[in-house]
């Protein structure tokens, strides 16, 4: 084969030389992580898309009696059991005006605790966002105590969810 086919793929800019370095150059960026992003009330909350199982629209609810106002209830998702949770109850929602959609996460257990599907309430699914560690702060607001920090995302700020503090803040009872 000659020389000038062997590099026919290669732009004419590029050698072997300069490619290796553009390859090496992309290993030095920073890692990301992806996030879904998701309303609920007036806020805009995010969980990693590691602790996200997966997002189903409104399901039908098992409302429990004297439960505690921010269970809404319970739904079968294919056999399992999952509690409904409204991470916005305080500010209150109008009636018959119902969330759209429920994010499911996973809460990974660990010797104290059994693994735990949790859904999550949401207004309204944004999407899921690829973001560095600069676009996260490690500041959250003092009265939503469920959260580690907030994202910034298309000139807003989302509030990272934690998990194990959402558990402490609105204990669900295991089903």
């Amino acid at each position: 084969m000659s020389k000038l086919h062997e590099n026919a793929s290669l732009p004419v800019e590029l050698d072997g030389g300069e490619f290796l370095e553009s390859e090496s150059y992309s290993e030095e960026r920073r890692p990301e992580r992806q996030y879904c992003v998701f309303r609920a009330g007036r806020e805009r909350f995010c969980l990693s898309v590691l602790e996200v199982e997966e997002v189903v629209d409104w399901p039908i609810l098992t409302r429990i009696p004297l439960a505690p106002a921010f269970l809404m209830g319970v739904f079968n998702l294919r056999g399992t059991i999952v509690p409904l949770t409204d991470i916005a109850f305080t500010e209150g929602r109008r009636p018959g005006l119902l969330p759209k959609h429920v994010v499911v996460a996973a809460l990974k257990g660990d010797s104290h605790h059994e693994d735990l599907r949790l859904g999550i309430a949401a207004d309204e699914v944004i999407g899921t966002f690829s973001a560095t560690e600069d676009a996260l702060l490690d500041q959250a607001p003092n009265d939503v105590p469920h959260c580690r920090g907030m994202l910034r995302h298309e000139d807003r700020l989302a509030l990272v969810v934690d998990l194990r503090r959402l558990m402490d803040v609105f204990p669900v009872p295991v089903i």
